[in-house]
């Protein structure tokens, strides 16, 4: 359980200022200077050591990607940051709460994380939908450069630092690190095959960091309070704050910042006012948005909610969007509907995903209403087992993963449907 004074999202809710003198009263832009004076290598080594790992569903060391970064700027190639903003996972809302009340957190992170990795920029590529959320990120940007924090000699540290906001047109493949980049530059939103990865050849050819608004805006508190402060927070392997989006079935939908590795019960019973209709009411959840395979209730009452405590329910903590399921849910329909979701989004680009996806969501479309036949339910498993993993980015695998679990957990519910639809059910029981 997190206790109030290691909470890095003081103005989560907007009860305060999200402006530069809020901001500051709250403890941003406080000697930021002193935070560059670490060095460039330093800070990188402090954020290694604190543990701190991708908030935006891969979980990778974040100091780790930070150090791929060339230390060596060549002529003509300035390395650039990128963060993504364009949070269209269904079921994720947390990055929109950080640049809606705490946007000087995520400029300010954008300019340590920048100076560490030597970048003469920052690009943030906010989701297009978010209208209200860029208007506050445009002006919590210009706020930012009329003091001096940013721009030419930002923090009065001798180092040239620009952020720049850019508009997304709301294409769910572009938060995939290398699709944005190319949307960036003006091109259609398609995945780059990798290697080369951004690091070497990024942004307009330059070397480039894509990292998740929560990653970066984490950043300066854990400079400050120290990486030994944030690592004794959490589970081996798994440590820190996040912010977990609980929607669904919960009395009190809500986003709350939490310690990794809190129990589902717990982080439901004290922040979202628990199930609708009790604990004996939660028929599934999706423990990490919506490209996350589904858990049963009995399996994640008490799990911790971690990377690796959710992996090892064959599931994962994703961006933490907790979506709760009760009983009330046609559970197939729901996964139905996410695969409609993933077919729409495909770029297009890889024949496995561009293809795959409309031919299982048709298939899942059967299944909802019974007028499949049984084989096809392992013939549907077969061809997400063919797409996932056979495409440039992971959105192949995050149409397959859902419907993998599915057919995994609730296996008896999909064959009922089909043996009631085809009158196998009651012939069955007249031969009994």
């Amino acid at each position: 359980m997190l206790e109030d004074k290691d909470r890095i999202f003081t103005n989560l809710y907007g009860y305060q200022d999200w402006g530069i003198e809020g901001a500051m009263k709250r403890g941003d832009w406080d000697n930021t200077k002193a935070l560059l004076d670490f060095g460039q290598d330093e800070i990188i080594e402090r954020i290694k050591a604190s543990g701190l790992r991708g908030r935006g569903g891969a979980g990778f060391p974040t100091g780790l990607k930070w150090s791929f970064m060339p230390k060596e700027p060549q002529p003509g190639r300035p390395s650039f940051l990128v963060i993504n903003a364009d949070e269209s996972e269904p079921g994720s809302c947390k990055d929109r709460e950080i640049i809606r009340h705490d946007p000087h957190k995520l400029i300010e992170g954008a300019l340590v994380a920048g100076f560490a990795m030597r970048a003469r920029a920052a690009y943030i590529y906010i989701r297009g939908e978010f209208i209200r959320e860029a208007e506050t990120l445009f002006a919590a940007v210009a706020q930012a450069y009329e003091k001096g924090f940013i721009g030419k000699n930002a923090c009065g540290s001798g180092y040239d630092f620009d952020v720049f906001v850019h508009r997304g047109a709301g294409a769910y493949i572009c938060g995939e690190e290398t699709a944005q980049i190319e949307s960036l530059e003006g091109k259609k939103g398609q995945p780059r095959l990798k290697p080369p990865f951004p690091a070497g050849v990024g942004l307009y050819g330059c070397p480039t960091t894509v990292n998740n608004v929560e990653s970066i805006a984490v950043a300066p508190t854990i400079l400050r309070r120290g990486a030994a402060w944030f690592s004794s927070i959490g589970r081996e392997n798994n440590k820190g704050t996040k912010l977990f989006q609980i929607s669904g079935h919960v009395n009190a939908p809500c986003v709350v910042e939490e310690a990794m590795g809190i129990p589902f019960r717990e982080l439901i019973d004290k922040h979202a006012g628990g199930i609708r209709g009790g604990w004996d009411n939660l028929l599934a959840v999706i423990p990490g948005g919506s490209s996350v395979p589904l858990v049963p209730a009995a399996e994640i009452m008490d799990a911790p909610m971690d990377f690796d405590g959710l992996k090892t329910l064959g599931s994962g903590l994703g961006t933490a969007a907790v979506i709760v399921m009760d009983k009330s849910t046609d559970i197939v329909r729901a996964i139905s509907r996410i695969s409609y979701f993933y077919k729409h989004e495909s770029c297009g680009q890889c024949t496995p995903c561009r293809e795959g996806t409309g031919w299982m969501w048709r298939v899942m479309e059967r299944l909802r209403t019974g007028d499949a036949q049984l084989h096809e339910i392992d013939l549907l498993e077969e061809v997400t087992r063919q797409v996932e993993g056979h495409t440039i980015c992971a959105l192949g695998d995050a149409a397959a993963w859902p419907i993998q679990g599915l057919i995994r957990h609730f296996r008896p519910e999909i064959e009922r449907r089909i043996n009631e639809r085809s009158g196998a059910a009651p012939m069955m029981e007249a031969a009994e």
